[in-house]
C-alpha cells in the first residue's frame, strides 16, 4: 500500500442530499423511470467524488449513492434471494427478503457472479478521478440478518453461501487492479443514531486470521481506550482509525483530530495508519459532511508536518 503518510479516506457512504432522497422515493412510488434514476445517481456520484477531492481526501469512494441502504442493493441482485414486494414507501426502507431453498452455487470454473454488476459501478467511479478509489460492500453476516431463512439448518450455512457469491463478485471488481482489503466493524448508523455501545475485545485474536490488509474501527465516538488492543494482540497490519463522529452534526476542530491521531501513533506506526471517519457519512447533511472532512484533512496535515519536523535533516546531525 504505497501512498502519502497518514492517508485520508472515507468508510464508504457519503451524505445523501435531500433532493436525492426525494427522487429515490419518487422512483419507488413509480413517478420516475429506472433510467431517469440511473442518470440522477451518476450526477450525485460525480458531485460526491468532487466533494471528497475538494476536501483533500486521498482515497475516495462513490459515496454508495446508488444504494438505498447497506443491504438491499446486494440482496436484490443475488440469485436465489426472493423479494416478494419491491415497492417501498420510502427509499431507505428495507426489503422483506427470504430464501426458501439453498442459493445456487457457482461452478468451479465461474469467475464472475451473474447479476451483481458491481464491476460496472467501480468502473464508473474509476473514470471520474485520478485518486485511488475505495469500493465497499456489506459483509455476508450483515446481509444474512435481513433474510428470512427457510432453506438452511444452521444460520452459518446461509452466511457462507452468501460469502461465496460475494467472493466471486469482489474478484470481478478488483480483477487487474492493485487492491487491498479492509474490514470495517460497524456499531450501527441508521439515521445517525447509535444502535449499541461496546468494545473491540470480541474481535481479537480471531481477526488476526482474517485475510485482510486493514481493519477499520470507530474511535471518535467510542473513545481511544481500545487502542490498547492493537498493541496487546500484536496487530501488525494497517489500522483505519476513526477520528470523526458521524452520529453528531457537531464539527470536530482540526486540533482535536490531530490529538486523536497523536494518541493512535503511540500504538500504530505512521506508515500503517489510515485516517477516516468512524463510519459512513450517509445521514449527515451535505455541508456538515464537507466540514467534517475538511477538519479531518486539516488535522492530518498538522500531524504530517510534525512528523516531517522530527525527521533528521539531510546532511545534518541525526
Amino acid at each position: 500500500m504505497s501512498m502519502v503518510l497518514l492517508p485520508t479516506t472515507v468508510v464508504g457512504s457519503y451524505s445523501v442530499p435531500e433532493w436525492l432522497e426525494r427522487l429515490k422515493t419518487e422512483y419507488y412510488q413509480r413517478r420516475i423511470s429506472a433510467q431517469h434514476l440511473a442518470e440522477i445517481h451518476e450526477v450525485a456520484i460525480k458531485a460526491a467524488v468532487k466533494d471528497q477531492e475538494l476536501a483533500g481526501i486521498d482515497i475516495v469512494s462513490d459515496g454508495e449513492l446508488r444504494r438505498d441502504n447497506d443491504v438491499d442493493y446486494f440482496l436484490a441482485r443475488l440469485p436465489g434471494v426472493h423479494i416478494p414486494q419491491r415497492a417501498k414507501t420510502d427509499y431507505f426502507d428495507y426489503y422483506e427478503a427470504e430464501v426458501t431453498r439453498p442459493l445456487p452455487e457457482l461452478p468451479d470454473s465461474a469467475k464472475t457472479s451473474p447479476g451483481l454488476d458491481l464491476a460496472a459501478d467501480f468502473r464508473f467511479t474509476r473514470q471520474l478521478t485520478d485518486r485511488p478509489v475505495k469500493f465497499s460492500f456489506t459483509g455476508p453476516f450483515s446481509l444474512s440478518r435481513r433474510i428470512r431463512d427457510g432453506a438452511y439448518e444452521q444460520p452459518g450455512d446461509l452466511v457462507r453461501a452468501l460469502a461465496r457469491r460475494l467472493n466471486a463478485a469482489a474478484n470481478t471488481v478488483v480483477d487487474g487492479v492493485p487492491a487491498t482489503w479492509a474490514l470495517h466493524v460497524c456499531y450501527g448508523n441508521r439515521y445517525a443514531r447509535p444502535s449499541w455501545e461496546g468494545h473491540y475485545d470480541f474481535l481479537f485474536p480471531a481477526v488476526k486470521a482474517a485475510r485482510v490488509d486493514q481493519i477499520v474501527l470507530e474511535f471518535a465516538r467510542k473513545g481511544l481506550d481500545d487502542l490498547r488492543l492493537i498493541r496487546q494482540h500484536g496487530w501488525d497490519r494497517w489500522l483505519g482509525f476513526g477520528v470523526i463522529d458521524v452520529k453528531t452534526p457537531q464539527v470536530e476542530p482540526a486540533d482535536l483530530v490531530a490529538s486523536r491521531i497523536r494518541r493512535a501513533l503511540e500504538y500504530v506506526p505512521a506508515d500503517r495508519l489510515m485516517i477516516n471517519p468512524d463510519c459512513g457519512l450517509r445521514h449527515l447533511a451535505p455541508e456538515v459532511a464537507r466540514q467534517k472532512l475538511r477538519a479531518m484533512v486539516a488535522g492530518v496535515a498538522t500531524v504530517r508536518a510534525e512528523l516531517a519536523d522530527q525527521q533528521p535533516r539531510e546532511g545534518g546531525l541525526a
